[in-house]
């Protein structure tokens, strides 16, 4: 009998011990995972600052071999910057395709070492980027990288211009090289802003990490019910924080499905959905439908480049835009056409509308390498308020009043009267490359 208490007395002390450390030994193991994890985050986020490094060089080496080769014309500087540009087009693949849903991992890998990152490097480079961009500092860094797509593509294409100018031997014109010259270094100059604001990003992420990750050892050691608080409170708080960055990211996702990336205008789907439905409703009164294509656009995009034409979309897009009511919308439709939508607005305030805006574009002046051009538009305008009207019949009316303004001289503005008429409708050249978005 005594034996047996005895026994069962050693078998509850036994348990009584484990209960007390096993809590010692989970912040043990809590404290090793934490360090892996902490190491490998670190090794991760040290990848990526060293990525940077070697992508802010080799960018700027593009922009010194180029601008080389603006001067001297020398094939060997222009292999130069193709190889330099070659590191910062490699990462922007391996992120575009990270990016994608599902992420090509495989793609990512091949974009990565392009980049000129060390092959041991580019899983953690992988890992870090898929399973934590969402969180606050990583998701500010990449930022600032995709910030330079548009830059890169301008030195892209900045490039193939110099080349195409240096094919009928070197440039004359000093005013034309200082404007190039100048242009690089304002290209280098903005890489440099996103390169040092990634770099400071992810060196203050990291500092975060290693005060948060000593809090957390402090914490655990002094008291595992705090800790145990803290970390049901932080992964409330992590959840809640990628749950809103994912519906922010949605929220981006539509938002550059329906509207065009040079001018941030809806484009034709969206335009046409929300004109199916503002037809829809016409009876809480007229609808105003605007179509304008610009006169001559052509001839600035052929003359001086996609760069200049890109600029000038850009500003007419903003001048359509101004002092227009919150529920009118402006839409790019193509090219260098335009659409406007103006609910419940009487057929006299659209033409009115209509005719200010296509005395504001005469007026404007569009100033491109130290020359200035004067822009013209064709407006059509039709007022619908009958609500058996399609959508199709909408936008007919519209165009060709648009074409009828084009036929009778061009800039000027022309109103579909709602008669029934037949207008034959010759197919006309765009006035302005496809749309790039």
């Amino acid at each position: 009998m005594f034996r047996r208490t005895a026994t069962s007395t050693k078998g509850d002390s036994f348990l009584h011990v484990i209960k007390l450390v096993s809590p010692f030994v989970m912040v043990v193991l809590l404290q090793a995972a934490i360090a892996g994890f902490s190491l490998e985050v670190m090794s991760s986020v040290r990848a990526y600052v060293a990525g940077e490094a070697l992508w802010s060089r080799s960018q700027k080496n593009a922009v010194y071999s180029l601008n080389r080769y603006l001067h001297s014309g020398e094939p060997s500087q222009f292999a130069q910057y193709q190889a330099s540009l070659a590191v910062p087009i490699g990462d922007e693949f391996a992120r575009w395709a990270l990016e994608r849903d599902p992420a090509d991992a495989e793609a990512a890998r091949i974009g990565f070492l392009q980049g000129g990152n060390h092959p041991e490097d580019v899983p953690g480079l992988i890992w870090l980027f898929r399973y934590f961009n969402r969180v606050s500092f990583l998701q500010d860094a990449i930022r600032e990288w995709a910030a330079t797509d548009p830059m890169l593509l301008e030195l892209s294409v900045f490039g193939e211009v110099i080349r195409s100018e240096l094919q009928n031997g070197p440039i004359q014109d000093v005013k034309r090289l200082q404007v190039l010259s100048a242009r690089l270094s304002e290209l280098n100059a903005q890489f440099t802003v996103h390169a040092n604001r990634f770099s400071t990003v992810l060196g203050e992420g990291s500092r975060t990490i290693k005060v948060t990750l000593t809090f957390i050892n402090i914490a655990t050691a002094a008291m595992l019910i705090l800790l145990l608080i803290w970390h049901t409170r932080r992964l409330v708080q992590q959840r809640q924080a990628f749950e809103d960055a994912l519906h922010a990211e949605k929220e981006r996702l539509a938002w550059q499905a329906s509207h065009d990336w040079l001018t941030g205008l809806a484009i034709r789907r969206a335009f046409e959905a929300r004109l199916q439905s503002e037809l829809d409703n016409v009876a809480a009164g007229p609808l105003g439908l605007i179509l304008l294509d610009l006169d001559e656009f052509k001839s600035v995009n052929d003359g001086f480049g996609h760069l200049a034409g890109d600029r000038l979309l850009c500003q007419i897009s903003n001048l359509l835009q101004r002092d227009r009511r919150p529920h009118d919308l402006v839409a790019r439709l193509g090219g260098d056409e335009f659409g406007l939508i103006l609910p419940q607005c009487s057929p006299i305030d659209v033409m009115d509308l209509a005719e200010q805006l296509r005395r504001s574009l005469e007026l404007f002046n569009f100033a491109w390498d130290d020359r200035c051009f004067a822009v013209t538009a064709s407006i059509g305008v039709a007022c619908i308020a009958d609500r058996s009207i399609t959508l199709e019949d909408a936008m007919r009316r519209a165009d060709a009043a648009c074409y009828r303004a084009k036929e009778k001289g061009r800039n000027r503005v022309q109103v579909d009267r709602g008669r029934a008429e037949v207008v034959v409708v010759a197919p006309r050249p765009r006035e302005a490359v496809a749309a790039r978005g």
